[in-house]
């Protein structure tokens, strides 16, 4: 037997010294190249067919569940806490598209939304399009990926995931007659859009063991027996394909992109047996994405500009020497979306961190931007269908403001608020405070660190706090209204996000010098943010946790390894963290996409890099903070394996009595559990595994 179980009766106390974790067997593989040898004792933990494997993850679930059983009242606590904050029945801000009004709603106790619209006025009868709950009923795991309704309205295509690990199936429903058709189509990506005859959806499909998705296809739903493929992206770098169709209408368009390069094809919409047409050729590094109008393109390029810069050009010609300058590079600011109107343009833009919203009237050439009056915030453009009106729907939250959605008329100046999230209970934002700071890390560059907590705290050294931290891909970690966090602010908890290296939130420059070869600022720039928050008093070592999910997750192992003693606690979910091994085996889903980010340690400079912080592969002997590790077993981008292996090898090293605890979620994948409510009693634990240790 692979495993040998070393858990004992588990006494009803909580008592950590009654409870053994289980025993991983070790089986060394070699692992060889650039004349460096490592030895994984873990490698068959690999295979999920395999009945050891997943009699471990039971284990560990139960030895979990016998640690945290003293928590039970305390989760559950939680648990009704953060459930009775929610509205449940509960709907989203209705927006107007072609004749009708889309929005979602929710009802009293239902773990899934629902799909619904109005014809022509808020006052019509209501249309049911998806009820999930109902759909979800047989699955333990149902989430809708995409949907469209078809131009004439009549139509609704959309995408299920019944696994968690974003391999979608695509169905067809008759709006008039309420009936659903099995397509019998499978391993989609998800997306899925009508074109202009009503008949006709393109869709991605996701090669099978990579789950790269690779193919765009059309399928006549009322005369096709099989999918017919338009677009077959042959380079395995090209990690992501999608289909949308323009927010004109008129065309359809496929976008493939690597890391740092894209491609855009279009086809006319009412054409959809005609061929995609390149819009400018793919080149290396450069990015570019598309809007059509009357006639001529806009394009949001970094083409000669590293924080991007807006072009037009004509229909006729595409390519980047017919591009003219609309609006310029700024090295300050990093212009990160647009959105057409007829008379005006919004550019969504960030400087030092925080977003800002500029409005352009196309007709008089005047602009100006809209004011936000936080010191830390976040807001983006919403869903803005309609060309001919001059109302710019946008979100816009902070950690102490709601999520709130308004309508800012860019004629009058006028500003309707038309829905914030209602938070039940007792809850008044003025109880808390955030705070922006500018830490000096240890090269000087300076990275904001954004805090929230409840008014009347003490800067003495004794608030726990939860230091929160991603730093990959270029994705920006923006201060958003968390209703879930007030059980731990109200229970004197600080939260923190430490905005590091790696993301965008100052430009791309800042994502260029957390990647590759400078990945080590990501770790960096996140230790000396706790370094300082405990310099400054708003906490100490002994009352310090950390999280990070994903590549957030790799973050919470290299931390772990160099600064032990600074975190009393670390939660680290779907962790990314045997960077070598995965990024050396090409069949894993996502490699070979990710060479750019990580680079290819086929090339010796970047093994020798990766293996410098590499969390799997530095683990040494010392004393480890508690480490809470969560995973899914049908994880489709950090696959499970990593964290398992991870805290096997973990407790081996660990020379203290922390608790070293993994839960896998045995029916989800990277993003836990699909219903709202069956979420909660995941955070729960990871909350109650908090507030245990401040004890």
């Amino acid at each position: 037997m692979l495993i040998m179980m070393l858990m004992a009766s588990c006494a009803q106390n909580g008592d950590k010294g009654k409870h053994q974790p289980p025993v991983a067997d070790i089986q060394e593989k070699e692992l060889a190249i650039h004349g460096d040898t490592r030895i994984d004792n873990y490698y068959w933990m690999r295979d999920r067919e395999n009945p050891e494997v997943i009699s471990y993850l039971n284990a560990e679930n139960e030895y979990l569940n016998a640690v945290m059983h003293h928590t039970e009242t305390l989760q559950e606590e939680l648990f009704s806490e953060m459930k009775g904050r929610i509205k449940q029945d509960d709907e989203s801000a209705p927006y107007f598209r072609n004749g009708y009004f889309y929005y979602v709603r929710y009802e009293e106790g239902g773990e899934y939304p629902i799909y619904c619209r109005k014809a022509g006025s808020l006052d019509a009868e209501e249309e049911v399009m998806l009820d999930v709950n109902e759909l979800a009923k047989p699955h333990p795991y149902y989430r809708v990926g995409s949907w469209d309704v078809s131009l004439d309205n009549r139509w609704l295509a959309f995408s299920v995931d019944t696994v968690g690990r974003r391999q979608y199936t695509l169905m067809i429903k008759d709006l008039a007659t309420g009936n659903i058709q099995q397509t019998g189509i499978k391993y989609a990506g998800g997306d899925v859009v009508w074109a202009a005859d009503n008949q006709t959806i393109f869709f991605t499909s996701i090669e099978p063991e990579t789950l790269r998705y690779y193919r765009i296809n059309r399928f006549n739903v009322h005369n096709d027996a099989h999918p017919h493929v338009v677009f077959e992206e042959m380079d395995d770098t090209y990690y992501f394909i999608g289909v949308s169709r323009t927010k004109d209408n008129r065309y359809l368009m496929i976008n493939s992109n690597a890391t740092l390069s894209n491609e855009v094809l279009l086809l006319r919409a009412d054409n959809p047996e005609g061929s995609f047409q390149v819009f400018q050729p793919r080149r290396r590094d450069l990015r570019y994405r598309v809007w059509p109008y009357n006639g001529k393109f806009y394009v949001l390029t970094n083409h000669e500009a590293r924080n991007f810069r807006l072009m037009e050009t004509t229909d006729q010609n595409t390519g980047t020497d017919a591009w003219n300058e609309v609006v310029p590079h700024r090295p300050e600011v990093l212009l990160e979306n647009v959105e057409l109107f007829d008379d005006f343009l919004v550019l969504q833009e960030r400087e030092r961190g925080l977003r800002q919203m500029q409005i352009i009237n196309k007709i008089t050439g005047e602009s100006h931007y809209l004011p936000f009056g936080e010191e830390a915030y976040t807001a983006h453009i919403s869903i803005n269908p309609e060309m001919s009106t001059p109302i710019l729907r946008y979100n816009y939250t902070s950690l102490t403001t709601p999520n709130s959605t308004y309508d800012y008329n860019m004629e009058t100046g006028e500003l309707t608020l038309v829905k914030q999230q209602e938070v039940l209970g007792d809850f008044d934002q003025d109880n808390y405070e955030t705070k922006r700071y500018y830490v000096k890390a240890r090269d000087g560059v300076e990275v904001p660190l954004t805090i929230v907590y409840r008014k009347g705290i003490t800067k003495d050294g004794s608030n726990p706090l939860l230091l929160y931290g991603y730093g990959s891909y270029g994705a920006s970690t923006d201060p958003w209204f968390n209703i879930n966090a007030l059980s731990l602010l109200d229970r004197g908890f600080i939260y923190a996000i430490a905005h590091v290296r790696g993301g965008q939130e100052m430009g791309r420059q800042w994502y260029e010098d957390g990647k590759l070869l400078n990945k080590w600022n990501t770790f960096n720039d996140f230790i000396d943010c706790a370094d300082f928050l405990a310099d400054e008093r708003y906490t100490s070592p002994d009352r310090l946790f950390a999280r990070g999910g994903s590549a957030g997750g790799l973050l919470m192992g290299v931390i772990v390894n160099e600064r032990p003693e600074l975190f009393k606690g670390v939660i680290s979910g779907v962790p990314f963290v045997d960077v070598v091994t995965t990024m050396l085996d090409e069949t894993i889903p996502l490699t070979t996409s990710e060479y750019d980010e990580w680079g290819n340690p086929i090339e010796k400079i970047y093994y020798d890099y990766m293996l410098s912080y590499s969390p799997y592969d530095n683990i040494r002997n010392q004393t480890y903070p508690n480490i809470l590790v969560t995973s899914g077993l049908y994880d489709s981008q950090v696959q499970y394996w990593e964290p398992t292996k991870w805290v096997a090898k973990l407790r081996v090293h660990h020379t203290g009595d922390q608790k070293i605890l993994l839960y896998t979620n045995m029916e989800a994948g990277h993003s836990g559990a699909s219903g709202r409510f069956q979420r909660l009693r995941e955070l729960a634990m990871e909350y109650a595994f908090l507030l245990d240790l401040t004890d």
